[in-house]
């Protein structure tokens, strides 16, 4: 007997937690990874928010840049630039962030400790 003709019977496996969700509105119980569509939006593992992976990514599209570019390929060098350029910006954004949250925990530090020798003085 030909194995391509047999219909192979499997178990059928219950749904985890609704993996499958098709349609429909996403009740609070669900994890927020789960969208209306039932498409799941996976986390990276370089995330475009930490500051070190964004780094690297924009070190790593510059070396792209420059073997495209000794490769004697432009075409290819430019758009590595300006993916490199993308990383760039969003360094600078996030070292922005991280500056002024900096400052603001400073300032809570300076109004913490004011607060408190004045307490001390009453």
């Amino acid at each position: 007997m030909n194995n391509n003709n047999r219909r192979r019977n499997f178990r059928v496996r219950s749904s985890k937690s609704n993996f499958r969700r098709r349609g429909g509105s996403v009740t609070s119980n669900v994890s927020p990874s789960f969208n209306n569509n039932g498409n799941v939006n996976f986390n990276r593992n370089g995330s475009i928010n930490n500051i070190h992976s964004v780094e690297k990514a924009m070190q790593k599209f510059q070396q792209l840049a420059k073997d495209a570019q000794s490769n004697g390929d432009p075409v290819l060098a430019q758009n590595y630039l300006q993916h490199a350029d993308h990383y760039l910006r969003r360094y600078n954004e996030l070292s922005d962030k991280r500056e002024n949250s900096i400052e603001k925990n400073k300032s809570k530090e300076i109004d913490i400790s004011q607060n408190s020798k004045k307490d001390l003085a009453i």
